[in-house]
């Protein structure tokens, strides 16, 4: 072969046996397959970090299923990892198997991970997250930075092949060529052999690629190599990424190699199994390989034969699973399709982009929402691989994986909702893992609001298990051995570190929900701490919700929280104080901010009196006090006096007749128009305060009055701060506003008497209506049903009352 010299030794017969494959391409795959089958080499070499040699037996483990990945990270800082992604089409992952199977010795040969994660601390690798090149895209294992007429290329060998042979499409061309070529009955060297002439004559064309990286790491493989030789003889094969089979045939000296090597840095480095998903080798960057249909390449290896109909097939099967009508005649009609595209198109079969096509204008009747499905669900996959118990991992994985299984809490690679509730035992224990595991920073759950509304005994998590959670709980690893007392120590630790109160009143409530007893004492002592010295209004009103809202969560679950109900009663205390001077002379960005501190405020309040009722209307009494003196004071921010007036009329203690009055004074004449508007926000800003123009004609008079009387000039001002206001409501609410504004003022009194001209309103209660809502609402709360009873009965229900129905009686009852 020309331009192409052999290792020493190398001569006809003697040398190895160089199979260059396109990193998890099953047309490569099949080749390697063939050609081991037919060489039966004394050993396989295999291009990997060769500190995985001692996991090679796992393989065989009958727990073992792919993909999975080999995971290298360094001892003292675990968050320097790298992958070695391997699928069940992986062309190492073959040969790895082959070996096994066959009793012959196994081993990688790439740059050891000591090096390439020492490397990577000042260096990133050329391809993302796959320092070995296993890992590596097809697309970035086939790109090489070369340089040419003194300028650096970056090029593609598979589009610059592609080209030659009149392809605009590198993929379509590798498929065409590779992929739907089946092992068939010729020569299995011939696939490897023209492969090589390719890339060796691309090695002429734009030389090596210029990347020191891979020049070290084909001097290592070399090295390798020629040990190998000395110790199994001739009978050597080697599988590598193609673009390194000329660099692996090249004639070197032994020293040059040597010298490549020699001041490469390290650091120790520990190395496992760990599953893997298809959802992660479809993904181009961080940890994936760059496969845009990793499930469709599992179809073309694992498919004995007609892989388009039993492709196919499989979608059909997907599509009547969500209850889309797919008959075989669909199938049938789809696979004639594929197969008149593929002639149209010139291709020996059909590929993923016939079969596409013909399941859209046949399955999916053009529609590409179902076909969207079909991409997720097959042409990706949501397949997890698993690898067996035995397999070396830190005493923190141990135990997560302990803790998964006594919880029945199996890793999915799919998202799915779990419910929780909080009064059964193994699902205080899932809360507590997942709580203990987001505390360490091992994302596997996220908590979301519960569809059913919110309560302290309902938890809803959205669950993933992602690969990379591996790495999280090796870096995880250094705070203990158990999940328990690694979120203790982590908790502690970011205790201390926290630099805003309301950090540390949030991992307070984290605390508590994670149950870390040992850990609560040392936030509770920071706590104290930083909320003595803290004078700054904004950081206590961050700082109080989450910390009564912890007491909430403790009395579910059992928690002493007495030292954090002291400390949640003096910050409220300090706001209680400090919030009137703190709200005055803002400009708008701070008021409007200081208003959600009030809100937030408001609320905590409320949940702290529930959980100290003995001093129930002293907490109470001190907050009104306080919104009093807010909604009085005319050197308060117009919002959060607004605010404070609003809150007050929900609580009770301000009469409609004394909001009309402040509302009156607040946009009066000698008001500036952007200080009302503020007012007005404050008020009725928020999704209920609509309902109070709604039923309260007054206040809308005087809102309307107001407006309608904003000079000329000062409308434009004013105008985004009511659009934001009004666009807050519902759509029913502002339509009902509108009319009421069209129709003009028309009642007496504090409630408005909505007439004729409005739908859905009337002066008096229609009985009629009312009661034809009642065997619906009998129905809904089971009344009628088994164990409804009749009044009167055992068990029966007497809705009634002694007032028997009357008008509107029953629906009255019913409300009760």
């Amino acid at each position: 072969m020309t331009g192409v010299d052999r290792p020493p030794g190398d001569s006809a017969g003697e040398g190895p046996l160089l199979l260059g494959v396109r990193h998890h391409g099953p047309g490569s795959a099949r080749a390697v397959r063939a050609a081991l089958e037919a060489a039966r080499p004394r050993a396989v070499l295999i291009e990997g970090p060769p500190e995985a040699d001692a996991l090679i037996p796992l393989a065989a483990d009958e727990e073992m299923r792919p993909p999975v990945a080999l995971l290298a990270h360094a001892v003292d800082e675990p968050g320097c990892s790298a992958f070695w992604p391997l699928a069940e089409f992986s062309p190492e992952w073959v040969a790895l198997r082959w070996a096994l199977d066959h009793g012959a010795p196994a081993r990688f040969i790439d740059l050891p991970a000591t090096h390439t994660l020492a490397w990577d601390k000042g260096e990133r690798p050329p391809t993302a997250g796959a320092p070995g090149d296993a890992a590596a895209s097809p697309e970035d294992e086939a790109s090489r930075s070369v340089h040419g007429s003194g300028d650096a290329l970056r090029v593609d060998p598979l589009a610059v092949l592609a080209e030659a042979a009149g392809y605009d499409d590198p993929e379509r061309w590798w498929e065409d060529v590779v992929e739907h070529r089946g092992a068939g009955s010729g020569d299995p060297l011939a696939p490897f052999t023209v492969l090589e002439e390719a890339m060796a004559a691309l090695w002429e064309e734009y030389g090596t690629g210029g990347h020191r990286r891979d020049t070290v790491r084909e001097a290592y493989m070399r090295l390798q190599v020629r040990s190998s030789l000395r110790e199994f003889g001739p009978g050597v094969a080697v599988v590598c990424g193609a673009w390194h089979v000329p660099a692996l045939r090249r004639r070197t000296a032994v020293s040059a190699d040597r010298a490549l090597l020699k001041g490469l840095p390290k650091v120790r480095t520990d190395m496992t199994w760990v599953p893997w998903t298809h959802r992660r080798l479809s993904r181009a960057g961080g940890y994936g390989a760059g496969i845009e249909s990793p499930g469709w390449y599992a179809h073309l290896f694992a498919a004995p034969d007609r892989p388009v109909e039993r492709w196919l097939t499989k979608v059909a099967g997907l599509l009547r699973e969500e209850d889309r009508v797919v008959s075989s005649a669909h199938v049938i009609e789809a696979v004639r399709l594929a197969d008149t595209l593929a002639a149209l198109r010139g291709r020996p079969l059909p590929g993923l982009s016939e079969t596409t096509d013909a399941v859209r204008a046949v399955m999916c009747e053009g529609s590409d929402v179902p076909l969207a499905l079909v991409r997720d669900r097959l042409v990706v996959g949501d397949v997890l691989g698993e690898v067996p118990a035995s397999a070396p991992a830190v005493p923190l994985q141990r135990d997560v994986a302990r803790l998964q299984k006594r919880l029945r809490l199996k890793p999915e690679p799919t998202e799915r909702e779990l419910e929780l509730d909080l009064r059964k035992e193994t699902d205080v224990g899932r809360s507590r893992l997942l709580h203990r595991l987001c505390l360490l920073g091992i994302g596997w759950g996220e908590p979301t609001v519960p569809r059913g509304g919110t309560g302290t005994f309902r938890e809803t998590w959205r669950l993933c298990w992602e690969p990379e959670l591996a790495v999280r709980i090796a870096e995880a690893g250094v705070w203990g051995t158990t999940v328990l007392g690694a979120a203790t120590g982590k908790t502690g630790a970011d205790a201390l570190a926290a630099r805003a109160l309301a950090d540390i009143t949030a991992l307070a409530e984290r605390c508590l929900l994670a149950e870390l007893p040992d850990a609560l004492p040392v936030v509770m002592r920071v706590l104290a701490d930083r909320a003595a010295l803290d004078a700054d209004v904004g950081h206590l009103a961050q700082a109080l919700p989450p910390l009564v809202r912890s007491l909430r969560y403790g009395d579910v679950r059992g928690t002493d929280t007495r030292a954090l109900a002291e400390v949640a009663a003096g910050l409220a205390e300090r706001v209680f104080v400090g919030l009137p001077p703190a709200c005055t002379a803002l400009d708008a960005e701070a008021a409007e901010e200081m208003r959600r501190h009030v809100d937030a405020v408001h609320g905590a309040v409320g949940l702290l009196a529930e959980g100290a009722r003995e001093a129930d209307g002293e907490i109470r009494a001190r907050w009104r006090s306080v919104l009093r003196a807010l909604s009085g004071r005319d050197t308060v921010a117009g919002v959060v006096r607004g605010r404070a007036v609003r809150l007050l009329l929900d609580e009770g203690e301000l009469g409609q007749d004394e909001a009309a009055r402040l509302m009156r004074f607040a946009l009066s004449p000698g008001t500036a128009p952007t200080d009302a508007a503020a007012w007005i926000e404050g008020f009725v800003g928020g999704g209920a305060g609509g309902m109070l123009l709604v039923h309260d004609e007054r206040l809308l008079g005087l809102v309307d009055a107001w407006l309608t009387g904003v000079p000329a000039e000062a409308f434009t001002g004013v105008l985004p701060l009511l659009r934001r206001t009004f666009s807050a409501y519902e759509p029913g609410v502002r339509r009902t506003l509108g009319d009421l504004v069209r129709r003009g003022p028309k009642a007496q009194g504090s409630v408005v008497a909505l007439g004729a001209g409005v739908s859905g309103f009337a002066s008096d209660l229609d009985a009629g209506r009312a009661d034809a809502v009642v065997p619906v609402v009998r129905l809904l709360l089971g009344l009628d049903g088994p164990g409804g009873g009749d009044p009167g009965e055992p068990g029966g229900s007497d809705l009634n009352g002694p007032g028997g129905r009357g008008e509107g009686g029953e629906l009255v009852g019913v409300a009760r």
